[in-house]
């Protein structure tokens, strides 16, 4: 969803020639109704957008169950305007102007890890619960006492990826690499800005969690 025509068409065909199937929209509330309406790998979303701001689309997306990648991008350089896009779901963002190839990077990035390698699918079963929290990988749900909680789709796939690797010492590289899907971050602070937001969610006591754990000077731990 892009409203400037010329970046729009430029996108398109790019993306076109890459192999991806682009359908666009040049303002929120086509946009939304399209994201709805259609089955998409990912959402391209542009902030300033007339009528439905990109903020507003993400936000209520995954306020109905939409959990596709959504890679925001914006004119603006200000940490706030990346902070809000990540809390309403955002999986990623970048800054216009921006370089062709690495907003492909992100796309392939974004898409890979939308779609988990087959045999950890296989061998994951539908559910898994610890405690009070209980989690639905195929609807991509998690639920605390039977209470539906607010995660966005970046925070759900930490959290399973936590899951599948429990016992297992994590490095914040290696979160930024498998979950976020590629190798350069602005700052590994990402990582403990959304676990974070995590144990907030699902330990009983964020200030002294014990689902996921801090191992000194090395990264985290998730202990089922």
């Amino acid at each position: 969803m892009e409203d400037e025509a010329g970046l729009r068409i430029t996108l398109t065909d790019r993306l076109s020639a890459e192999g991806y199937r682009v359908e666009t929209a040049d303002n929120g509330p086509d946009g939304f109704k399209m994201a709805t309406e259609r089955s998409y790998d990912l959402i391209v979303l542009d902030i300033m957008l007339p009528g439905k701001t990109g903020f507003d689309v993400c936000r209520d997306l995954r306020a109905r169950g939409f959990y596709q990648p959504v890679l925001m991008l914006t004119a603006k350089g200000e940490v706030t305007d990346k902070v809000v896009g990540l809390k309403l779901g955002a999986d990623d963002y970048l800054t216009k102007p921006f370089e062709m190839i690495e907003l492909l990077a992100r796309i392939e990035a974004l898409i890979r890890r939308a779609q988990p390698p087959m045999d950890r699918i296989q061998n994951t079963t539908d559910t898994c619960q610890f405690g009070e929290i209980m989690i639905n990988f195929k609807r991509a749900e998690v639920h605390r006492k039977g209470t539906l909680l607010d995660l966005s789709a970046q925070e759900f796939r930490l959290l399973q990826y936590f899951v599948l690797h429990a016992g297992e010492t994590l490095s914040r590289q290696q979160l930024l690499d498998e979950v976020w899907g590629y190798e350069t971050m602005p700052s590994t602070r990402t990582i403990d800005v959304h676990v974070a937001w995590l144990r907030q969610k699902i330990e009983q006591n964020p200030r002294h969690p014990s689902r996921i754990v801090t191992i000194h000077k090395l990264g985290y731990k998730f202990c089922g």
